[in-house]
C-alpha cells in the first residue's frame, strides 16, 4: 500500500478530478475508508441534494475512484442527508 493514507488519496483525488462537484455548491465527504479491504465510503451533498445529474455525478466518481485510485476495491457514494 501507498505511503499516503487511502483516506488523503482519495480526499486528494476527488479535490483534483472532480471540481464542479465543489464549483457548482456541492460537497463531497469522506464517510468511512477501510484501509485493509480498500471499501470506500463517499457522500455527496449540498447543491448536489437534488439535483438532476447528481445519480450520474455519483456513478461516474463511483467508476473513477475504483479504476484510478492504487488500493481501492470498492466505492460506495450516497447523497448526504440533509
Amino acid at each position: 500500500m501507498s505511503a499516503q493514507s487511502l483516506e488523503r488519496r482519495t480526499r486528494n483525488y476527488l479535490s483534483n478530478n472532480v471540481p464542479q462537484i465543489q464549483e457548482h455548491g456541492g460537497h463531497f465527504e469522506i464517510e468511512d475508508v477501510d484501509d485493509e479491504t480498500g471499501e470506500v465510503t463517499i457522500a455527496i451533498g449540498g447543491a448536489c441534494s437534488g439535483c438532476g445529474i447528481a445519480p450520474m455525478t455519483m456513478k461516474a466518481i463511483k467508476q473513477r475512484i475504483a479504476t484510478e485510485v492504487d488500493d481501492v476495491s470498492e466505492v460506495t457514494v450516497r447523497q448526504a442527508s440533509g
